[in-house]
């Protein structure tokens, strides 16, 4: 991949130099280190990017937080706050706010990385498999360990059915059940966003700009779309990991 933004360039610069010089460190050669260091590539200096941009944003909220007169930042904030803090209420239900901090980083940090693709010259990160597959794998943990930290070893019960002698049956099905939770979050985001990208494209090298920035839109519409289903999606699984109705 042509190196033409300039985040890549950069990281590449650090990290390769790292790796190199461990490289040479146990007796390669600089040309043989250069070759087996692991190059950055654009999706992933992009979610660094994003990931700055939203630290960034929370610590200016953070330190610049009135009562009285409410700064713009601060009523972003607010506005996502009490819309992601209302959609857990309905789906996690009491207790919901230990969650909220995670499903909202979940949901910020997808929807930026899916409009990002609006940008020309850019790729939208979440196209790239490895992207959606990295925030699947976390969710699953997260869940899992939230539902561990909840129940106890009575989380078990969840994966052994309502009675016992069918429990060798059910955990198999369960455990299979939930590994192919995380191919159904990677697949549903990177096809999506996979797709608009692919279709935007296209449209943008035949026609002219008028009718692509219809294309746009549905871009837009879709990464938002995508966005709040990973973040419902994960809400739900957490919902179920946490009851204590087994």
């Amino acid at each position: 991949m042509p190196e033409t933004f300039a985040l890549v360039r950069l990281l590449n610069g650090l990290f390769m130099g790292v790796e190199v010089k461990a490289f040479q460190s146990i007796g390669l050669n600089v040309a043989k280190a250069s070759e087996m260091s692991t190059k950055v590539n654009q999706a992933f200096a992009l979610e660094l990017l994003v990931v700055a941009g939203l630290i960034a944003f929370f610590l200016i909220v953070r330190m610049t937080l009135s009562v009285e007169k409410p700064n713009a930042g601060q009523q972003i904030a607010e506005m996502i706050h009490e819309f992601t803090g209302g959609q857990a209420d309905q789906v996690i239900g009491h207790g919901y706010e230990k969650f909220q901090a995670f499903v909202t980083c979940i949901l910020l940090f997808v929807l930026l990385n899916n409009l990002l693709g609006l940008v020309p010259g850019l790729e939208t990160p979440t196209k790239s498999p490895w992207v959606p597959l990295g925030i699947a794998v976390l969710t699953f943990i997260y869940y899992h360990f939230n539902g561990f930290r909840a129940n106890g070893f009575g989380y078990v019960k969840q994966f052994l059915g309502p009675v016992w002698w069918i429990a060798w049956l059910l955990l198999p099905i369960e455990i299979i059940s939930h590994c192919a939770r995380v191919m159904s979050l990677t697949i549903r985001l990177y096809a999506n966003m996979f797709a608009s990208d692919l279709v935007t494209m296209v449209f943008f090298s035949l026609i002219p700009l008028a009718i692509p920035a219809v294309f746009l839109g549905l871009h837009f519409f879709v990464s938002l779309i995508q966005a709040y289903i990973f973040m419902l999606l994960a809400m739900i699984y957490l919902s179920q990991a946490v009851s204590h109705e087994h």
